[in-house]
C-alpha cells in the first residue's frame, strides 16, 4: 500500500506532465506561417515593377506627344515605339545585371569548391538554384510590354482629342492602382499606401511629360 509521500509525489508529477502537455499543445496551437518575401524579390522585380514601368513609360509618351500632335496615328506610333524600346531595353538591361549575378555566385561556388569538401551532389544544387539571365530578361521585356499594351489599347479605339486623353489617363490610373496593389500584396506591404505611391508617382510623370512638352511646343522650337 503506498504511503502518503509516495502519493503526493505521483500527483505532482502527473500534474507536471499535464502542464508540459499544455504548454506544447498550446505552442502548437499558436504557430503562425511566416512566409520569406525576400525570396520573391527577383521575380517581384522583373514582373510587377517591369509591368509598372511600361505601363508608365508608354503612357507618359503618349501623353506627351498628345500634348503637342492631336491625331491619334501620331500618339498610338509613340507607343508603339516606345513598347518595343522600352522592352529591349529593359531586357538587355535584366540580363547584364542578372548575368553579374550569376557570375558572382558562380565564382563564389568555385571557390567553395576548391577549399570545401562539397559533393557533387551539393555542388549541382548550387549552381541549378543560380539565377537564370535569359529568364529574367525574357519576363522583363514580356511584362514591360503588357503594361506599355494598357494605354495603347485605351487611345486606339478613341477619335476625339480630348476624351482620348482622358481615356488614356482613366485606364492609366486604374493599371497604377492595380499595379501598386499587386505588387504590395506580393510583397507583404500596404496595399493602400502602396497603391496610391505609385498612382501619385505616376500622375507626376504623365504631368510633367504633358506640360513640359507642351511649354516646348508653344515656344516654337
Amino acid at each position: 500500500m503506498p504511503t502518503l509521500k509516495e502519493i503526493k509525489s505521483q500527483s505532482s508529477n502527473n500534474v507536471s506532465i499535464e502542464i508540459e502537455s499544455g504548454v506544447h499543445v498550446s505552442n502548437q496551437e499558436h504557430e503562425i506561417e511566416v512566409v520569406d518575401y525576400a525570396k520573391r524579390a527577383q521575380w517581384l522585380r522583373a514582373a510587377v515593377l517591369g509591368a509598372n514601368d511600361g505601363l508608365l513609360s508608354t503612357a507618359s509618351l503618349m501623353m506627351g506627344v498628345g500634348a503637342v500632335r492631336k491625331d491619334s496615328k501620331t500618339m498610338i506610333l509613340t507607343g508603339i515605339a516606345g513598347l518595343v524600346a522600352g522592352a529591349c531595353s529593359m531586357a538587355i538591361g535584366e540580363f547584364v545585371s542578372v548575368h553579374s549575378q550569376y557570375d558572382i555566385e558562380l565564382s563564389q561556388i568555385k571557390r567553395e569548391k576548391m577549399t570545401q569538401n562539397i559533393s557533387l551532389d551539393e555542388l549541382e544544387a548550387k549552381k541549378k538554384s543560380l539565377p537564370s539571365p535569359l529568364r529574367a530578361a525574357a519576363a522583363s521585356a514580356l511584362a514591360f510590354a503588357i503594361g506599355a499594351l494598357i494605354p495603347l489599347l485605351g487611345a486606339a479605339f478613341v477619335r476625339d482629342y480630348t476624351v482620348r486623353l482622358a481615356v488614356v489617363l482613366v485606364v492609366v490610373s486604374l493599371a497604377l492602382l492595380g499595379f501598386g496593389a499587386l505588387g504590395a500584396v506580393l510583397g507583404g506591404a500596404s496595399m493602400l499606401k502602396s497603391s496610391l505611391r505609385v498612382l501619385v508617382g505616376g500622375w507626376l510623370a504623365m504631368g510633367i511629360t504633358f506640360g513640359l512638352t507642351k511649354l516646348i511646343g508653344s515656344s516654337g522650337l
